[in-house]
């Protein structure tokens, strides 16, 4: 969806609404100048109306006077230029793709309208680009916000939900529902644009997760204080993945196939654990036998204090709020994913393709 190209499919509404307002103004004003000042009928005034303006070339309905000819004369180049001011609006228009434009522009509106649950991606740069790939493999609902009108229609063009916007803005916010939305990536060029889209998102939506972009440690820090779950610096992460590379790259193969599905053979997810849902909170992994009925590994759990277990025993106790970190083929988290109940009302992500 585009701000700008909503303006420019307003403004040529409004140019068409104004030709057609003063066409009617042109039409009342020569209806009233034959039965008034003339003292026609009505329906010689509206008919000696309407031949003038179409420039038809029919005889005068009524003998006219010299005054009467006069205001003739005026009215047919008052009707000539509305009408073909109106006609050249209208072929812009028709050229420039403009109706068709706001055909699309309804239906991204109301796609948008509908998106509950999904992500939100704020910059479309070479960043927010691989970002939308993975969201897209992964089959997640998104929408892409961006102010550079190339990067909204290379967006578009790609079939992506996108909306022309200033990220920054409560009312871009709004347009793509953060108050619904589960995420939210801050992936502008500015380290300080970063942080006010983060401030705005967490204001308007308390509960969502925040992700940003930052481009020095300094920022990465006034990001966190501004509110963002998690920050990324491309630097700081591009350096420790090529040291890993480096020293340890059998590691960094296997962890990156199974984060990016690569070999289609294992993968990993994680689940939030919740009471009402869950048959297995209270008991113990042991107990719950998740290993046994589902074949998926248990890599560690986060409990809902921000404690981190890695590599939890069979005694470890199952809690409400806890979130697994699982290992797997792709059926083995998915039936892990079944047993465990519906997991924040969401389906398991389906594995993306390579």
């Amino acid at each position: 969806m585009y701000s700008t190209l909503e303006q420019k499919y307003k403004r040529i509404q409004q140019e068409l609404m104004a030709g057609a307002v003063a066409l009617v103004f042109v039409f009342l004003s020569g209806t009233l100048w034959y039965w008034l000042v003339e003292g026609w009928s009505w329906e010689d005034a509206v008919y000696m109306t309407v031949i003038t303006l179409a420039t038809v070339g029919y005889s005068e309905t009524n003998p006219l006077e010299s005054r009467g000819r006069l205001f003739t004369i005026v009215l047919i180049l008052m009707g000539v230029i509305n009408l073909g001011y109106i006609v050249n609006r209208f072929t812009q228009a028709v050229i420039e793709g403009y109706f068709q434009e706001g055909i699309r522009l309804r239906q991204q509106r109301r796609l948008m309208e509908s998106l509950t649950g999904h992500y939100i991606i704020c910059g479309f740069s070479r960043t927010g680009r691989q970002i939308a790939k993975e969201f897209q493999a992964e089959g997640v609902s998104f929408a892409v916000i961006d102010s550079d009108f190339e990067s909204v229609q290379q967006a578009q063009s790609e079939g992506y939900i996108v909306y022309q916007g200033d990220a920054t803005l409560d009312d871009t916010l709004l347009k793509v529902g953060i108050e619904r939305a589960i995420c939210i990536v801050a992936a502008l060029p500015s380290d300080a644009e970063n942080l006010y889209t983060v401030l705005s998102a967490k204001t308007l939506n308390p509960n969502i997760r925040a992700i940003a972009r930052a481009s020095t440690e300094e920022a990465v820090q006034k990001l966190q204080r501004g509110g963002a779950d998690a920050v990324i610096s491309p630097y700081i992460t591009g350096g420790k993945r090529m040291a890993a590379a480096a020293l340890r790259p059998q590691i960094l193969d296997f962890v990156d196939g199974m984060l990016s599905g690569a070999d289609r053979q294992l993968y990993m997810e994680e689940f939030l654990l919740d009471a009402a849902f869950c048959p297995f909170v209270g008991q113990t992994l042991q107990k719950a036998k998740l290993r046994s009925q589902t074949g998926a590994l248990v890599l560690a759990i986060r409990r809902s204090d921000g404690n981190l277990i890695g590599g939890p025993t069979g005694d470890t106790v199952l809690m409400s709020g806890d979130t697994l970190i699982c290992m797997g083929t792709a059926e083995q988290l998915r039936s892990l994913n079944q047993i465990l109940g519906p997991i924040n009302s969401q389906q398991l992500r389906r594995p993306k393709q390579s």
